[in-house]
């Protein structure tokens, strides 16, 4: 697994630093924070690092609840959900590419819910980050 582009960075990064890291994924980036404000009204971002040595993420809210986590990499960039017991069940019966449905499966759970991380490099998979969304909202 790739890891953060921000490790060891005592302060978020800049919309410069963010393009830098992510390179052509930054197009995929601001494809799905749009797609999500306008389908789900996921319009609270948050750039949180619990330590340097995890670098920076941007938490995705919807009033108080944490919906996602965007968290970049070099030339990438990995979407996070905790996903509940009813969520995981949607999702292993949403219609979820086969490759989504074993990350689920094989994902540890937590007392938040099953975690499960996606890396993002192709178009095709933002639509799967807005389905895992979209589940994650209905339950």
């Amino acid at each position: 697994m790739l890891p953060n582009a921000f490790i060891d960075k005592p302060k978020k990064p800049t919309a410069a630093e963010l393009t830098a890291a992510l390179g052509p994924s930054k197009a995929l980036w601001d494809q799905l924070l749009a797609g999500l404000a306008d389908e789900h009204n996921l319009t609270v971002q948050e750039w949180n690092s619990y330590s340097r040595k995890a670098g920076w993420s941007l938490r995705l809210k919807l009033k108080d609840r944490n919906i996602l986590y965007l968290t970049p990499c070099q030339g990438c960039f990995f979407v996070s959900f905790a996903l509940g017991d009813k969520a995981v069940q949607a999702a292993r019966q949403s219609g979820l590419p086969q490759s989504v449905i074993k990350i689920i499966d094989e994902a540890r759970r937590y007392a938040e819910g099953t975690g499960i991380r996606i890396e993002m490099k192709k178009p095709r998979d933002i639509k799967i980050a807005k389905q895992l969304a979209a589940i994650k909202l209905a339950h």
